[in-house]
């Protein structure tokens, strides 16, 4: 059991058979009232995220959450086939539960799976990913007004917004949290 106000962001905990995972916290402490701890908190099972103002002498329990790599193998149409690299077993995660993932994975991509007593909770994509241009509309000369952009699809067929310079067949690095271009590889 950890105090709550020993919570800090990232931090893992269960909190009322939910396991739940810190985003913010912060501490309110009045003249005469005990401290109170107010915790934004995003629920690692449904994803919904709550705020909760615990009393300053609560209690949680700590959520050890495993952190595994992966190879992602292939989609079967109802769920995703993952490799543990160390031990060769597979597992297979609902499709339905990565749908944003899927835009930003490749066959043979390296991913992170987290697991909290061998209940698959998701997994963590790296921040920054190339991806090859496998279609987009050529650039008009003369369409260079501040910053103008273009549809461009990445070879998982996801579909991004880059700048006009951009040809098909080239690389470029999508952000996995927000969807959207960075940069050249």
């Amino acid at each position: 059991m950890i105090n709550v106000g020993d919570l800090r962001p990232g931090m893992t905990f269960q909190y009322e058979g939910n396991l739940f995972i810190v985003l913010e916290a912060s501490h309110n402490k009045t003249a005469r009232a005990a401290a109170n701890i107010k915790v934004k908190m995003k629920n690692m099972r449904s994803g919904s995220t709550t705020e909760i103002t615990f009393g300053g002498n609560d209690k949680v329990a700590r959520a050890h959450i495993e952190k595994r790599k992966m190879q992602y193998l292939y989609d079967d149409g109802d769920a995703l086939v993952f490799m543990d690299n160390e031990t060769y077993d597979q597992i297979e995660i609902n499709g339905d539960s990565l749908k944003w993932e899927k835009n930003f994975m490749k066959e043979s991509d390296e991913v992170e799976v987290t697991s909290f007593e061998g209940e698959v909770l998701g997994l963590s994509l790296p921040i920054n990913v190339p991806f090859k241009i496998i279609e987009t509309e050529p650039a008009v000369k003369g369409d260079t007004a501040t910053g103008a952009t273009k549809y461009a699809i990445i070879e998982t067929g996801y579909q991004i917004r880059v700048p006009l310079f951009i040809s098909e067949g080239e690389v470029v690095v999508v952000n996995t949290t927000d969807g959207k271009y960075q940069g050249r590889a």
